[in-house]
Order: C-alpha cells, then structure tokens, then sequence
C-alpha cells in the first residue's frame, strides 16, 4: 500500500494549481525524442500532454490507486501509456531511452543519501549513453517553514494540508485531507549543493540548473530544477 492510495480520487483537485511545469516538461520531451520515461507518473499530470504531444511514455508510479486513475485520465483523453507499478529506487524498466523526468518533487520521497544513490543508479542504467534527466525538487525557505509549520491551511476549496517540517532533519510530515480522504506523506529535503554532488558521483554531467519552469538561472530561492546527462565512460 502506498500513502499516494487513499488519495488517489483527491490528488487532482489537490494539485489544481499546479500547471506551469507542464509545458517546461512536454518542451524537454519534444527537444529530446521518445521513449520517456516519467518516475512518479501519479494521475497523469504531466504524461498525458506528453504522450498528446506524440511521446512514447512508460510511467512508473508506487500506487495502484494512483496508475488506476491514470489509466482512466489517460483513456478519456485518447492516449496510450505504458503503466507500471515500481518504485523509485527499482523502476521496473528494461528499456535504454533518452529521457528520464521525475516531475513535481517527486525524489523528495527518497529518506536517505543512500535511496537517492539508488534511485540514481537506476536512472543512469535506463539512460542511453547522453540521455538526460530532468527532476525538480525544493528546499524550504525559514519564513516558509515559519508561515506553514503546523496549521492546517486550505489549499483548494474543500481541501486541507497541513505541513510539520523538521528544520534539522530536513524533513516535512505533509498531510492531506478533504471530508472523505487523508494521508499523511513524508518528505526529506536536500540543498542544491547536495544533489550536484549526488548526481556527479553517481556518473552525471549538469547540463542545467534553473529557478524556474521558464529555465531562469537558479540563483538561490526554494524551487531548483536540474537537468543532467548521463556520463559516458
């Protein structure tokens, strides 16, 4: 059972908001060429404009509940998609492609220097020599933590989170509630600092690193989308 299962009818108008990376990832996928695999495909989101767009996408998700909407989002749309259950650390993906994306801060689910390891060794196996990946992740500002830590706030009419964040062990207890579903997720945050050390260790090359979804230059503030190729040799 995964924590996304309970909320899986609810992640959509939870995430309402969230519309401006999807054109940055459909844009990666379109300079890139297909196949594509998405790591956190949840309902969709992203992989339905993408596979609109003409890509061939294997999504992997840990939630049935989530695949399952997906399928549902993806056949009412008229797109085919290539869903599978696995997790991050072990994607149950044979194939070599060009791209791999992990979108919407989906690797801040890994605990431990030692999953995000994993998790990346998996990413670099699935790339063709070059290929590149392309995730987004954050860490909080203090006045974020300061404005958020322990209320419940509603983020879409009818739908409450409430965020307890731990500032020295870099993780964030995010729950989620509407009157007939919760859960509680758990996050764990690293600088932007960490993961160029991360990814270079784990045999990528930095193509890019932006502030934003419109590939401003990240120069300091909580949001950081990093895009890396994999090394060859």
């Amino acid at each position: 059972m995964s924590e996304y299962d309970a909320i899986a009818r609810l992640y959509d108008p939870w995430s309402a908001s969230v519309q401006e990376d999807v054109p940055f990832y459909v844009e990666e996928a379109r300079t890139t060429g297909g196949p594509v695999v998405e790591l956190g495909v949840g309902t969709g989101r992203i992989a339905i404009p993408l596979a609109a767009a003409g890509n061939e996408v294997i999504g992997v998700d840990s939630s049935r509940g989530m695949l399952d909407v997906c399928a549902e989002r993806a056949a009412l749309a008229g797109v085919s998609l290539d869903l599978r259950l696995g997790d991050l650390r072990e994607p149950p993906v044979a194939e070599r492609v060009p791209l791999v994306l992990c979108p919407f801060r989906s690797f801040l689910h890994l605990q431990s220097d030692g999953d995000r390891r994993r998790a990346l060794r998996a990413v670099r196996w699935m790339l063709v020599p070059g290929g590149r990946f392309v995730f987004d992740v954050f860490e909080p500002s203090q006045q974020d933590i300061d404005e958020t830590h322990g209320r419940w706030l509603e983020r879409e009419p009818g739908i409450w989170e409430r965020a307890d964040w731990d500032a020295q062990a870099r993780t964030l207890t995010l729950s989620v509630r509407d009157t007939g579903s919760e859960s509680t997720l758990r996050l764990a945050w690293l600088s932007p600092q960490e993961w160029r050390l991360l990814l270079t260790d784990e045999g990528f090359e930095i193509t890019a690193l932006y502030g934003w979804f419109d590939r401003t230059p990240y120069r300091g503030g909580e949001d950081f989308i990093y895009v890396a190729s994999r090394r060859t040799g």
